[in-house]
This record gives structure tokens, C-alpha cells and sequence, in this order.
């Protein structure tokens, strides 16, 4: 595998961390996966649902939450510290401020189009992804960039249909994939060209969404993509920060489990079904008291159930009041081990399906 540069920052792996929240992908996953060599991701949204009394003081417990897991982050790792933000959430330039005065090695932002340049504080060298789901988007983003800035982002992740959480597709365009992330990586990598050859640079294109195998990462980067952001593989390991009871809803999900819900958010959402999500789909209702109003996009007066609080019970265990987000695949988790070997597992794989691929290019060619 060659390393990945994100506009002079190095990662070993070609491997990313997804940012999971809420509460799903803190400091003990994320400086894991950047001690193996790969880019670990903190998630922003909700993070704050940790710290006591967060109901009372939401945003507040947000800033000091995410700081704190910057810092344990860089405690147990000298790797590649990423933090995930959503331009959706309503503290997002609050968030933003306290992952660049941290310092942090690399932001991913998506839920929205990210075309203000934030202001760097002297010092730091934080590196951006947006994260987008089109080459369309892509194109908007950094062309805007170009001219406005005369400068773009180092990177950008496409994630495409099969991801989960909340997907940037519309629900009946799940149902009926028009376009495989395969088709949109190679139409974004093609759509950075001209901005590579303007600036003299490369921009690294990042595949994420349905791949959790390392024969999923060596057929998408086959296809043009520098690097893999993975979230659902992670789940299924040691350090991943969540209860056992959500690990273990992972280790027993079918394909038949893996389902799409409509969230208040206004987005579809990628879960594993259980008793919860059966009676949201079924038109249950459960009363919402919000006192803080987290996402931009939700109504929470109208709100059949308050999303963040659903998300942080999984989190902490309670699937009777919550459920797990996932990607498409995953019902293939078989068990708990650590992130060393799971990277482990992961580049074996991808050096399996590569010798595969030379052989059958070989067998073609006699």
C-alpha cells in the first residue's frame, strides 16, 4: 500500500477511521487506529452528551467534551488525529474553533457544502476534507475555493450509498442505486484534474461507504481512489468506545437486518433493525423535550423522536431506547478483536486480492 498524503501530511495506511458519533468514535478508537498507521477520527456531533449535566448546557459540554478527547487522543498517540464535524449541527463554528486552536492533524466536514475558508489560528497546520457525495458537490467546493481563495482543500472523501448513518442520497435512490461509489470516485478523481494541474498539487480522493473488506479497498482504489475511510469495521473492535451491547448488535445482525429509516434530520439513515427502529418505522412516536435543538435541520416540535437521544442510548448500551447506525456490510462482523488486528486482517486482504488480480491479468495475457 502506498501512504497517504493529505496536502503534506503522511499517513502509513491508506486507511481512515470514519468519524462515528454520537459518542461512537472517541479518543480510545481514534488513537488506536493512529497508532497502527492509520488517520484516526473523533466525532464532534453530540459529543458533549458525555459530560454531566449536558442537557442543561449543551453546547458548553460540547466545547469541553471535544477538547478533552483531542487531548487523551494525543496522549496515547503521536499518529494521525483527525476530528469529524457536520455543517448540520448548530454549534458547528464552535466545534470548528476548538479542533484548529487543538491543532488537530486533518477536519472532515460534511452535511453541507463547505465553501468558507475558516480562518487558521498562527501555528496551526490542519489539513481539510470535505466530504461530499457527488462529483457535482466536489466541483462546487473546490472550484469555489479556487476562485475565491486561490487555493482549494488538500482532500475530499465521496462516500457513497452504501454508508452509514445518515446518507446523503435520497431514500429512494438507496432503494435503487443509480450510481456505484465506483462510478463517483472515478468521476471526482477526473473532476480534480484540472484543479491538481492549476495548483501543482494532488488532491487525494477518499472512498468511503459500504467498504469493509481490504478486497472492497483494493477494488475501489483500483478504480482511482487514494485511500479508504472505513467507520462500520471499526465498531467491532476493543478500543471502539462504545457499550458491549452495541458491539454485539453488530456481531448479530443479518443482511436482512441492515435497513433505512427516515430520520427527523430530514435524511434517510442506514441502522440494524431491532424493536426500536421497528416502531419508528411502524409510525410510533415518542415525545421529544429538546432543550438545545443540536441539528440545524431538525423541528424537534414536530419530531417523531429525538435522533441524538436514540443514538447516545445505543452508545451507552440501551438498544431498547436507541439503535445502532451502520454500513451496508455490516453483518459481516464475526467478532471483537483488537484495531491492530483488525488492520492487520484488513492489509492481508487487500495483498490477497491484489495477487489475485496480477494473476488473473497474467492468465489474461498468456
Amino acid at each position: 500500500m502506498n501512504r497517504l498524503n493529505i496536502g503534506g501530511l503522511i499517513a502509513k495506511l491508506p486507511i481512515i477511521q470514519g468519524g462515528m458519533g454520537i459518542c461512537v468514535s472517541l479518543s480510545g478508537l481514534a488513537s488506536a487506529v493512529a497508532n497502527e498507521g492509520g488517520i484516526g477520527v473523533i466525532s464532534a456531533v453530540g459529543i458533549g452528551m458525555l459530560e454531566p449535566n449536558y442537557r442543561k448546557r449543551f453546547h458548553q459540554s460540547n466545547k469541553i467534551s471535544l477538547r478533552k478527547e483531542i487531548r487523551k487522543a494525543r496522549e496515547k498517540s503521536d499518529g494521525v488525529i483527525g476530528v469529524n464535524i457536520m455543517m448540520a449541527i448548530t454549534d458547528f463554528d464552535d466545534m470548528l474553533k476548538i479542533a484548529l486552536e487543538e491543532n488537530v492533524d486533518v477536519i472532515f466536514i460534511g452535511a453541507g457544502l463547505f465553501l468558507k475558508k475558516p480562518e487558521i489560528p498562527e501555528g496551526c497546520n490542519t489539513k481539510f476534507v470535505p466530504k461530499v457525495s457527488s462529483a457535482r458537490a466536489a466541483r462546487v467546493i473546490f472550484n469555489y475555493w479556487a476562485e475565491k481563495y486561490d487555493c482549494v482543500p488538500d482532500g475530499v472523501v465521496v462516500e457513497g450509498p452504501k454508508a452509514g448513518g445518515h446518507v446523503g442520497f435520497k431514500k429512494n435512490e438507496l432503494l435503487n442505486v443509480q450510481k456505484s461509489l465506483h462510478e463517483i470516485v472515478q468521476e471526482t478523481v477526473d473532476a480534480m484534474k484540472p484543479l491538481e494541474e492549476r495548483f501543482n498539487i494532488k488532491i487525494p480522493v477518499i472512498a468511503a461507504g459500504g467498504i469493509y473488506t481490504g478486497y472492497d479497498m483494493f477494488e475501489i482504489m483500483e478504480a482511482g481512489a487514494s485511500a479508504v475511510k472505513m467507520g462500520t469495521r471499526f465498531v467491532t473492535t476493543d478500543e471502539c468506545d462504545v457499550s458491549d451491547a452495541f458491539k454485539q448488535n453488530y456481531l448479530r445482525a443479518t443482511p436482512d437486518d441492515i435497513t433505512l429509516i427516515d430520520s427527523p434530520v430530514g435524511l434517510p439513515g442506514r441502522v440494524i433493525s431491532n424493536s426500536f427502529v421497528k416502531r419508528i418505522q411502524a409510525g410510533e412516536t415518542m415525545p421529544v423535550r429538546c432543550p438545545w435543538k443540536c441539528l440545524k435541520t431538525c423541528d424537534y416540535k414536530t419530531a417523531p423522536f429525538c435522533i441524538a437521544s436514540a443514538l447516545f442510548n445505543a452508545a451507552q448500551g440501551n438498544l431498547e431506547e436507541g439503535f445502532s447506525f451502520a454500513g451496508s456490510k455490516a453483518y459481516l462482523a464475526e467478532k471483537i478483536m483488537s484495531v491492530k488486528e483488525t488492520i492487520n486482517e484488513i492489509m492481508q486482504e487487500y495483498t490477497e486480492a491484489k495477487y489475485l488480480a496480477t494473476l488473473k491479468l497474467k492468465t489474461i495475457r498468456m
